[in-house]
């Protein structure tokens, strides 16, 4: 394995800077007890079973500020600078007694039996115990930075490709045939007002589609718009044959999600649960907010899916495969996709967002 591989296994990185960290810690505290006083013979074994315990404790300290990670910081504060004393104390503790055990002839202090000479460098080891605290955190943020930052970049190239997907999608033959088509038979019957109408909503949504910029987030309300153009121009070839629901939750309209996510979705209840079906069908869209999640839901009545292989009956598998990556590689496990069925039959697709807004100007 590669050093560039092995710095990017969390776990393997954690443990070769403890162990580098409190192997040079022992080596610097030898070194200056041989120059500034002479140790007891056996000395440079003590050390290394001091640095275990300290590497003990240690991960004492890591599990704490795991638990605590998600806190407020002056609780944060608090756990590092009450835990690294507490770990200090001990720490201190289980060196003196070790010290007496393996030299017995050597003694802890000026005043022999005082207790108190068990803890005499609980000072000092606060620092050592604090240093690690700081190091962790700085350690862990800096990775957490890293991962956002090749995330973005996963993301930006997750976003152009998805992009030329949904271009794909949306300026496909079939589509612009059909409305073409639907627009011609307006103008022969005369319904050049409808006609008209049809010409303007095609145009607003393919400038929609065109002009986005996929690696922007979009709010809510504006996504439901995008939408509401393409089925607008589906409702005047399908007629009474397509029914449409959409439900916005007024809490759910500035929440941003990614730009063209949904279209594929509508596209494939238009292909699969309506174009096939003699008496039409419905679609509903719909956005709310639950805790702090955006939820997002496309339902329709159609064939819908046969769970015991998780595909549409028809195929559709390519949306909804770069709807899941693009969504992972934007929020990593903070997003859920799931599919179900409408009752009585019919597809439908749950998506789960963390909560995101635009702040707003003063």
């Amino acid at each position: 394995m590669r050093t560039s591989e092995l710095l990017q296994d969390k776990k393997i990185l954690f443990w070769a800077l403890q162990s580098a960290g409190w192997s040079g810690w022992a080596v610097s505290y030898y070194l200056g007890n041989t120059v500034w006083s002479k140790p007891p013979a056996g000395y440079e074994f003590y050390l290394p079973l001091v640095s275990l315990i300290g590497i003990g404790l240690t991960l004492l300290l890591r599990r704490l500020y795991r638990l605590t990670w998600n806190q407020p910081i002056p609780r944060r504060a608090f756990a590092v600078l009450a835990g690294s004393y507490l770990a200090a104390l001990v720490w201190m503790g289980l060196r003196a007694t070790l010290f007496r055990q393996m030299f017995p002839a050597e003694p802890l202090g000026k005043v022999e039996e005082a207790w108190y000479n068990y803890f005499s460098g609980t000072v000092s080891a606060f620092w050592v115990m604090l240093v690690w605290s700081v190091l962790y955190f700085g350690i862990k943020y800096y990775l957490l930075v890293q991962e956002d930052k090749e995330r973005l970049l996963k993301a930006m190239s997750m976003a152009q490709q998805a992009q030329l997907k949904m271009l794909r999608y949306q300026l496909n033959p079939h589509f612009l045939f059909n409305t073409l088509n639907a627009i011609s038979t307006l103008i022969l019957e005369q319904e050049t007002q409808l006609a008209n109408t049809m010409v303007g909503r095609l145009s607003r949504f393919l400038r929609y589609s065109l002009e986005n910029d996929p690696m922007e987030k979009v709010t809510t309300a504006e996504e439901f718009e995008a939408l509401r153009l393409y089925l607008d121009i589906e409702k005047v070839r399908f007629g009474d044959r397509l029914q449409l629901h959409f439900n916005l939750a007024p809490e759910a309209r500035e929440a941003l999600m990614p730009s063209l996510l949904l279209q594929p979705l509508v596209e494939n209840s238009i292909k699969y649960a309506i174009a096939t079906a003699i008496n039409g069908g419905s679609i509903g869209v719909s956005a709310t907010v639950e805790g702090s999640e955006l939820v997002l839901v496309v339902a329709d009545d159609g064939p819908g899916l046969d769970m015991r292989v998780g595909r549409s009956p028809k195929g559709g598998g390519v949306g909804l495969n770069n709807i899941r990556d693009r969504l992972r590689e934007l929020y990593g496990e903070r997003q859920s996709v799931r599919l179900g069925t409408t009752e009585p039959h019919g597809l439908t697709t749950t998506i789960r967002l963390p909560l995101e807004t635009e702040e707003k100007q003063p």
